[in-house]
């Protein structure tokens, strides 16, 4: 069992900057391949960002390629997502996400575990 807390949403400007984090408690924190995931509302959940459990690999949706950075602290179970230039249609409800057995895990059904969710909110 894992459990996942995310912390670091907010409001911001468009263009602006902001690194959520999310703690994992439970065992064996480098075993899960860990994402994140976002959902606005009236849209279904997608996938924002992945990084492997040694944190070697990463993998991205486009629509934040270049922009957003996974990153995880193993020694800390944390997992980390850095958002820069932001824009109005990054508004969402954040969630992390740990999945054991697929890679990259890029669709919901994928992944084992969810956090609470942070909400972000980008201004125009």
């Amino acid at each position: 069992q894992v459990q996942l807390v995310e912390s670091g949403g907010g409001l911001v400007q468009a263009g602006g900057s902001l690194r959520l984090s999310c703690a994992a408690s439970g065992r064996a924190f480098s075993y899960y391949a860990m994402g994140w995931f976002r959902q606005a509302p009236g849209k279904e959940r997608e996938f924002v960002a992945t990084i492997n459990g040694i944190g070697a690999y990463t993998y991205y949706a486009e629509s934040v390629k270049g922009r957003f950075t996974i990153s995880r602290d193993n020694a800390r179970n944390t997992v980390y997502l850095q958002m820069n230039s932001l824009k109005p249609e990054d508004t969402a409800v954040y969630y992390c996400a740990a999945e054991s057995s697929t890679w990259p895990a890029i669709r919901a059904t994928d992944i084992d575990y969810w956090g609470q969710g942070t909400q972000v909110t980008v201004s125009s």
